[in-house]
């Protein structure tokens, strides 16, 4: 159950991440208030993950799933720019993450 808290808090991260932009530097105040939740709700969840989980690898998980849902969601979104190059190390980083995974223990 702790692994499923930890993708959670992860989708609450990306979400809270893409949301910053819809916030206009918080100024504009449904966008805000959104985004503010899925940060209270990313930590919360987070937090409940860690209480089980090492919190180097829950840590590091949720920071990885926040970073290539990020960068995915800015493509998608927003038309960001996807190189070869950077295509290559999100992949890398999806391994680590599945890596942190295989080798957690918990």
């Amino acid at each position: 159950m702790a692994w499923f808290t930890l993708v959670v808090a992860g989708l609450f991260e990306v979400a809270w991440s893409l949301g910053m932009k819809s916030t206009q530097g918080f100024t504009r105040p449904l966008p805000s208030v959104l985004t503010v939740a899925a940060i209270v709700a990313s930590m919360v969840a987070l937090a409940h993950a860690a209480r089980t989980l090492p919190i180097g690898t829950a840590y590091a998980v949720w920071v990885g799933i926040g970073a290539v849902g990020a960068a995915v969601g800015g493509v998608v979104l927003y038309g960001e720019a996807l190189s070869p190059a950077r295509a290559l190390f999100l992949a890398m980083l999806v391994v680590s993450l599945v890596g942190l995974k295989l080798t957690a223990g918990a």
